[in-house]
């Protein structure tokens, strides 16, 4: 696609914005007009007033146009960037819907947070109400989702109000990028699954010493753990004594300080025995996720996945009856082939166990799934017209079962641009997926593709983030992970521990 801006806007903003009517659309500087290639034109400009966007899209012999001014005496608790992107968006918004005839049900919000967005209205206009409007009204955020947003800001607000203080807190996130197999949708596994599992042994030995090195850090920090969260890939594809040493390692560090909260990602039903669940109940793991994605053995089977319905049942039951106090189940709405009809009754299915958590997310095309590489146009992937239905009808029946949506996020090439989001019964809340996604207090993370993300403030108060990516796959990992952990005098390359001590001495 051939995107051409003028004026102090950012372009990967504008990117963000024409992928709203050209999913999976590249920017690069080979592409040249002609047949079926998409071009777009923004043009912002500064008035007395605030800011004033044009905008065009075009397709072959179609165009579609549009224009908005932003008035930033309307909104003067809002910074003049956001009214820029304001002003932007809704000239592309117009000028896409135009064009296409659609309009996105997020409106001009492209970002992976929308919640936070509907927090910073609830403050600077004055409640949930005012934000609800100004989502609608000038986010052009249709009424479902913005009621949707500022509802799980106000569920976090309040779960935050009865926490701690966030300064001092810190969270882990502890990487086991292996699965048992391949799914179709999936883009992180890039070899092999024997290969990778291969390397499990001497993965775990490196992740050990990670371990010590980064628990070290922090209490070299003076920081408490407030949540530590064991994630992959699928964690329980370690095998029963391997899960233990892990277990048991993490333990070491933690001491008799009460953690918030402590996860195991179990993902695959069919990688889920009553030992592991033991072993975790022992060790202090308080929340487990069980993950059938769909109660459909023929969509199983299609997108690579090696369990069955009942497998699902099974691993359900173990870990309900296993002590830990929380379980989540996972849902994906349009999956490739899968209906309303079928997605809703596994909706219906999951709530009659009563699980305290259930996470419902859009399908997202990544593009080394392969799912995506076998298939040409990413439009065919995202075009389900179920999906919309599918999402809005889980919503419904989570209020009506007794959850509240506590944590939401959005990906690039979802489904009908549609989000991920968590419910919870009140007072089981997966605290970990808040201060992750709203950014609340550094997360430090060890393995094969986590990211550290440091918080901390300059001189004059401004928020700074400073995030430090650990190598993504396994095999990269293993290579680089003693001059990740201990720097490289020789080529004056810090460690880890370095650059976080560093980003503590100057932003804190």
């Amino acid at each position: 696609m051939i995107l051409r801006t003028e004026g102090e806007i950012n372009p990967y903003y504008v990117q963000t914005l024409c992928m709203l009517f050209f999913p999976g659309a590249k920017f690069g500087q080979e592409e040249k007009p002609g047949p079926g290639v998409p071009e777009a034109d923004l043009h912002l400009r500064r008035t007395a007033e605030g800011f004033e966007a044009t905008a065009q899209l075009k397709l072959d012999h179609a165009t579609g146009r549009g224009s908005y001014l932003f008035r930033m005496a309307d909104f003067p608790a809002l910074t003049e960037e956001r009214g820029a992107k304001i002003a932007a968006g809704r000239a592309m918004l117009t000028a896409g819907k135009e064009l296409q005839g659609y309009q996105p049900p997020w409106g001009i919000l492209t970002g992976v947070r929308p919640s936070k967005v509907a927090s910073e209205l609830i403050v600077s206009e004055g409640g949930v109400n005012r934000a609800r409007r100004v989502l609608r009204d000038e986010y052009l955020v249709n009424t479902k989702k913005a009621a949707l947003a500022v509802s799980v800001a106000a569920t976090e607000m309040k779960i935050l109000r009865r926490l701690p203080p966030q300064e001092g807190l810190c969270s882990v996130y502890v990487s086991i990028p292996f699965c048992p197999s391949r799914c179709a949708y999936c883009s992180f596994v890039s070899n092999t699954t024997g290969r990778l599992l291969s390397l499990l042994d001497p993965y775990l030995e490196t992740l050990y010493l990670d371990i010590d090195n980064i628990f070290g850090v922090i209490r070299s920090l003076g920081l408490r753990v407030a949540t530590v969260y064991i994630g992959g890939g699928t964690p329980t594809v370690l095998s029963e004594e391997q899960l233990g040493r892990l277990l048991a390692r993490i333990g070491r560090h933690l001491g008799g300080g009460e953690l918030f909260e402590y996860t195991l990602e179990a993902g695959r039903p069919d990688t889920i025995t009553e030992e592991k669940l033991r072993i975790a109940r022992a060790s202090g793991i308080t929340r487990i996720s069980v993950n059938p994605q769909t109660l459909s053995d023929e969509l199983l089977a299609r997108i690579g996945r090696r369990h069955s319905v009942a497998d699902f049942y099974r691993a359900y039951e173990l870990a309900a009856s296993s002590g830990i106090a929380d379980v989540n189940v996972d849902l994906i709405a349009g999956l490739p082939g899968d209906s309303f009809r079928n997605f809703s009754d596994s909706v219906d299915a999951v709530l009659a166990l009563s699980p305290s958590n259930l996470t419902v997310h859009s399908f997202s095309v990544k593009n080394a799934a392969s799912i995506r590489q076998s298939t040409k146009d990413v439009a065919d992937l995202t075009s389900s017209a179920d999906a919309a239905k599918s999402v809005d009808y889980s919503q419904l029946k989570t209020k009506i079962a007794g959850y509240r949506p506590y944590y939401m996020y959005r990906q690039k090439n979802t489904v009908g641009n549609l989000e991920n989001v968590g419910y919870a019964r009140e007072g089981r809340e997966g605290l970990y997926n808040i201060f992750m996604m709203e950014e609340m207090h550094s997360i430090f993370g060890v393995g094969a593709g986590s990211v550290t993300k440091l918080l901390g403030h300059d001189g004059k108060g401004n928020r700074l983030i400073r995030r430090i990516f650990t190598p993504k796959y396994p095999y990269e990992y293993l290579k680089g992970a003693e001059k990740i952990r201990c720097g490289d005098r020789t080529e004056g390359q810090a460690s880890i521990a370095d650059e976080i001590g560093e980003f503590y001495r100057r932003n804190l």
